[in-house]
């Protein structure tokens, strides 16, 4: 082995790492990116969680109760109710994860040392679960002792406040995990299809075909996008087939909600891939951005970790991802029972994202080989 020819080649690679901005980004840019979301954005200690509180007794003594268990940051009301029967229509469209009910007679089964509250929950995210389950152990003061006579302590009594967890009572991972993972395959295959769609035509010598056909770009475009629709469908079909098959996971909403919202992501994800197609110089490259918008969709839009549990910066860019709403999305329909028009605004959101980025992508591209 010739040390000046080894030199020669090693010197080559460097240069020509150089020269690559998108390798250089990805050599830099990832552990960087990593750092920071592991050690900033990520957080399994869940607080503010949207909230609901029905107050039926309205004394200075659930007052207490309640302000005991704001004071702990795992809540934050967020939406007004009147009736529990309220709470629950705004835990299905998703709107809070927690509601707490305070019954009108309150005083009464404090004094006979009954339960005097009940915690609704989310079940459909068992980190939810758990986070609810510590407002079950607010310290109890002397305004909320069941007995009056009995010290003071900072243990609750068994019963005090009762917790009921709702769409997974049994707290599988499965049922959370299972819905997700649509999101999350469709969300890597259809980028990566799509982002090597318009390369590969000019890495294979077919562009010039399609620059000397009359088409135009839309159509051009679009006739990319339309049969990966038809794959990203195949693949939603069998996930939830083996779904239900292999983990029991349920299916409460319509069955055509959930392909609608696959749609969604499907309409989502290719564009934003033909987006990266206009962009990139070869396959390994538009291989490269795929990694760049893979990595933040899988971290921040809540299929790992908990969405709420994040800082608000990290949720503003996880807003931008389709990813996270089509979570939302999936996860109503199929686990909570919720329809699409009850989940408008992220219905919305991924419409306006497919509108700007095939907008975008269509006014990149330009029929021609330079």
């Amino acid at each position: 082995m010739n040390a000046r020819r080894l030199w020669a080649i090693v010197l080559k690679e460097l240069r020509q790492m150089r020269r690559d901005r998108i390798t250089l980004a990805m050599i830099l840019g990832i552990p960087v990116f990593q750092l920071i979301l592991f050690g900033y954005a990520i957080n399994l200690n869940l607080r503010g969680l949207p909230a609901g509180i029905v107050d039926q007794a309205h004394t200075s003594a659930s007052r207490a109760l309640v302000m005991d268990m704001l004071a702990t940051g795992v809540v934050e009301p967020s939406e007004r109710a009147d009736t529990p029967e309220q709470l629950m229509t705004l835990l299905r469209k998703g709107r809070i994860s927690v509601g707490i009910v305070i019954p009108r007679d309150y005083e009464r089964r404090r004094a006979e040392g009954r339960a005097v509250a009940q915690i609704l929950v989310d079940g459909s995210d068992t980190a939810v679960q758990s986070a609810a389950r510590q407002l079950a152990q607010v310290p109890i003061t002397d305004d909320t002792l069941p007995d009056l006579r009995a010290p003071p302590t900072s243990t609750p009594p068994e019963g005090h406040i009762r917790v009921v967890a709702f769409y997974n009572p049994e707290r599988r991972s499965a049922v959370n995990i299972v819905p997700g993972l649509i999101g999350v395959i469709l969300t890597m295959t259809m980028v990566l299809f799509t982002a090597i769609a318009i390369v590969r035509e000019r890495e294979r010598g077919n562009m010039e075909l399609l620059i000397a056909t009359p088409l135009t770009r839309s159509e051009l475009m679009v006739g990319k996008v339309l049969p990966y629709v038809i794959i990203g469908l195949v693949q939603t079909c069998l996930i939830l087939a083996l779904g239900v098959w292999l983990f029991a996971v349920p299916v409460r909403g319509w069955l055509v909600d959930v392909f609608v919202a696959a749609i969604l992501l499907i309409v989502a994800n290719l564009a934003l891939g033909l987006l990266i197609s206009t962009k990139a110089k070869s396959q390994f490259q538009a291989t490269q951005m795929m990694i760049f918008v893979f990595l933040p969709s899988i971290l921040l839009s809540g299929f790992m970790f908990p969405f709420a549990g994040m800082p608000k910066v990290a949720q503003w860019i996880a807003e931008v991802l389709p990813l996270t709403h089509f979570l939302r999305l999936i996860r109503g329909v199929m686990l909570r029972g919720a329809g699409l028009w009850e989940l408008w605004p992220d219905v919305l959101a991924l419409v306006g994202f497919t509108a700007v980025m095939m907008t975008v992508a269509i006014a990149q591209f330009r029929k021609r080989l330079d």
